[in-house]
C-alpha cells in the first residue's frame, strides 16, 4: 500500500454505475492517494459541470484528471471527449477512459479524440483496486500535470 503525498488532486469521474464509481471511490481511499472526486453520471452532466466556471473553479477544484466511462445514456464518453478537447478551455485536462470495454477500436478512437490512457476496468475486485493504485502512482506521483 501507498502512503499519502502532498498535493492534493481533483478527479472528475464520468460513470454512470453507482457500482463502478463507488469501487472507484473505495479503491482511491484503499490506496490512500490525496484526492477529492467529484461524480456525474454521464458526458451532459460532465460538461455542465466543466463549463460552470462557478465557485467550484474558482476555489481550485477543477479537475486535475478526468476519469471517463465510454458506454453511457444521453451522451457517451466518446461524444464528451470530442466536445471537452474541442473547447479551449477545457482540452488541457488529462482524461483517462475507464471502461470495460476491451474492444480494440474503442481504444483506438479513444486515443484519436485526444485521451491519455485507456484503462479496462478489471472485473476482480483486488485487481481494480491494483489497477487504480497503477493508475494513481503514474498520474498523482510520477507525471506532472498542469495545477489551475
Amino acid at each position: 500500500m501507498t502512503g499519502h503525498i502532498d498535493t492534493h488532486f481533483h478527479i472528475l469521474l464520468v460513470e454512470d454505475s453507482q457500482v463502478d464509481a463507488h469501487l472507484t471511490r473505495a479503491a482511491l481511499e484503499e490506496n490512500r492517494f490525496a484526492v477529492s472526486m467529484h461524480h456525474v453520471t454521464d458526458g451532459i452532466e460532465a460538461l455542465d459541470y466543466l463549463r460552470q466556471r462557478g465557485q467550484a473553479f474558482k476555489d481550485g477544484l477543477r479537475p486535475d484528471l478526468i476519469l471517463l466511462d465510454l458506454n453511457m445514456p444521453r451522451m457517451n464518453g466518446r461524444e464528451f471527449l470530442t466536445a471537452m478537447k474541442a473547447d479551449p478551455n477545457l482540452s488541457d485536462i488529462p482524461v483517462v477512459i475507464l471502461t470495460t470495454s476491451d474492444v480494440e477500436q474503442d481504444v483506438i478512437a479513444s486515443y484519436k479524440l485526444g485521451a491519455a490512457g485507456y484503462v479496462t476496468k478489471p472485473v476482480d475486485l483486488e485487481q481494480f483496486i491494483h489497477a487504480i493504485n497503477q493508475l494513481g502512482n503514474y498520474w498523482f506521483k510520477l507525471v506532472r500535470v498542469p495545477h489551475s
